[in-house]
Parts: structure tokens; C-alpha cells; sequence
């Protein structure tokens, strides 16, 4: 890659013209080996996942094996369709489409990790809503992902992307990030405007834990994609508005991986702290394990 940090991707861009998602599309076309028609044939099969997971988390039984969550993107979608939303139809849409996408993946359904699948819904839910607003093709969406691909690539190597390393603020966090710079390029925002974009959504997240109820990716997982989806919205936003971030994006990187590094284990997906260790999580946590012997004893019984 010819980029390390997002001021070097801006400045590769700057200097060829280039928007973030073609100086990708060209760098992974390199690395890989691969022409560039078939690195975007294969990016345009992992749209088509998002967008049959956005619809399966629309019209299906979403209900967990856990059955502690289930349904709620269609709650949201039956508000919004009802024009009762407080958020507005377009930014209520990204919020019930990135919850659904993270239900199809708590009932063990197929979905993309972008970056991780405990944040897979926040890129589908921004991204198809997106498409059905503003009309665009599915290319089109492919390019955004590349470009939400470069945000990635660099969080991850230069922090972390997972919550067992640096809390929720890893995982929600640099989907947040992603999804906000990707679509500042696509509405038409400068390659400077989605390195912005990406440091104001990241600093919004900085100190979230991950804290999962029981170890499941469901509790609160599912329901922060939801609202990662609309701070993504937000975040576009204020930088296509001209919005700054102060603070450099690759310093908020820097501080995010500080802040994870630091972070207590209790708080980075071992299920000891945070929301799991509430009085309510350790009972959810008991009956999970009370459910699970009662199976392995049925199993035992049933082989005998």
C-alpha cells in the first residue's frame, strides 16, 4: 500500500487527483495480484450480502438461539413506515437496517464482519439506506466500500479493530469511522472532508467498552450498530458541511489505541464488567448456564 496513515491517503489522492476509493481499488489490485475488474467483481459479491442481510433482517424471524433478541429492526421499520420516527425516514431507515443486519448475524445468519461481525451492521445499514435515498447503483456502492476498506486498513494497523483488544470503541468505533468517511465520498465530499469525518466519528467513541451480556454478541451489541449507524449520518454531515476535526484523525487513532490499550480486561469482551455485571446481566449469564447444562444433561441422557 502506498498509505500508512489517512493524512498519507490524502495525500496520495491529492497528489493523483484521485478520489480514496480508485487510489484503493489500484493498491489492492497491486498487492494482490489481481485486475482491478475482478477485486471490484468480488467487492460487489459482498454488497449483495449486505443487502440480502438487510433484507432477511427485515421480513424474518430474526429471533436469537437465546432468544433474548429478535425483531426489533422491524419494530423501528414499522415506526418509521408509520412517519412517527423522531429521527426522520431517511436517518430512522439506517437505523433499522443496521439493527437488522446485526440480528441476522446474532441468529446465526450470513453477514459481512466490517470490520468485525459484532459491528456488522452499522456499513449496511448506512450504505443500503443510503442507495435507496439518492438513487445509486450497486457500482457505485462498491467503490464506497473500497474507500470505507482504505479507512479500515489503516485503523487496524495503526490501533485495533477488535473488542477483545481495545473495547467496543475498536469494533463500533472504526465501523462508525468507516462508514462515515466512505460516505463523505460518496455524496461527493474531498478525500480531506473523509479523513475529517472519520476523526469526528472516532472521537465520539473513544472509552466505549465492550461489555456483552452473557458473551453473546447480542446484548448491547446489536442495538449500539443501530445508533453507530446514525452517528456515521452525522458525521458525514458535519464534514461535508466543513466541519474539522480539531484533532487530527490519525491522532484520534492514536489516542484510540492508547485508551484500549489501557482499558481494564473487565472491559474487552470478557463479559466481567459493564453492562455484563449488572444484576440483570449476571442473571441472564446464571440462566444461559443453567439452560446449557440442562441441555448437555438432555444430550447424556438421550445417548444413553
Amino acid at each position: 500500500m502506498r498509505f500508512r496513515s489517512l493524512q498519507e491517503l490524502a495525500d496520495v489522492c491529492a497528489e493523483e487527483g484521485k478520489p480514496i476509493s480508485a487510489v484503493m481499488i489500484e493498491d489492492q489490485a497491486n498487492e494482490s495480484g489481481l485486475g482491478e475488474e475482478e477485486i471490484r467483481r468480488r467487492m460487489s459479491e459482498y454488497y449483495a450480502v449486505m443487502k440480502e442481510a438487510v433484507a432477511r433482517g427485515m421480513r424474518e424471524d430474526t429471533t436469537s438461539a437465546s432468544g433474548l433478541t429478535g425483531l426489533d429492526a422491524q419494530r423501528v421499520g414499522r415506526l418509521v413506515q408509520r412517519g412517527e420516527s423522531v429521527l426522520g425516514a431517511d436517518a430512522g431507515k439506517a437505523l433499522s437496517y443496521a439493527l437488522a443486519v446485526s440480528e441476522v448475524n446474532a441468529s446465526m445468519g450470513r453477514i459481512v464482519a466490517t470490520p468485525t461481525a459484532g459491528s456488522c451492521g452499522v456499513i449496511p445499514g448506512v450504505f443500503v439506506s443510503a442507495q435507496e435515498r439518492f438513487g445509486w447503483d450497486d457500482g457505485r456502492m462498491v467503490d464506497g466500500l473500497f474507500c470505507a476498506g482504505a479507512i479500515g486498513y489503516v485503523i487496524a494497523n495503526r490501533s485495533f479493530v477488535s473488542g477483545a483488544e481495545g473495547g467496543c470503541q475498536a469494533e463500533i468505533g472504526s465501523a462508525i469511522a468507516m462508514a462515515a468517511g466512505a460516505l463523505t465520498e460518496l455524496r461527493g465530499g474531498t478525500p480531506m472532508q473523509s479523513v475529517h469525518a472519520v476523526g469526528l466519528a472516532l472521537k465520539n467513541t473513544l472509552g466505549l467498552i465492550c461489555d456483552p451480556v452473557g458473551g453473546l454478541v447480542e446484548i448491547p451489541c446489536i442495538v449500539r450498530n443501530g445508533f453507530g449507524a446514525v452517528t456515521a449520518l452525522a458525521a458525514a454531515d458535519m464534514a461535508l458541511a466543513g466541519v474539522r476535526s480539531v484533532i487530527p484523525g490519525d491522532e484520534v487513532i492514536q489516542a484510540m489505541l492508547e485508551v484500549g490499550s489501557a482499558m481494564p480486561e473487565a472491559f474487552r469482551e470478557t463479559a466481567k464488567g459493564g453492562l455484563a455485571n449488572t444484576p440483570t446481566g449476571r442473571n441472564i449469564m446464571k440462566e444461559l448456564k443453567n439452560r446449557a447444562k440442562r441441555s448437555e444433561r438432555e444430550r447424556s441422557d438421550d445417548g444413553a
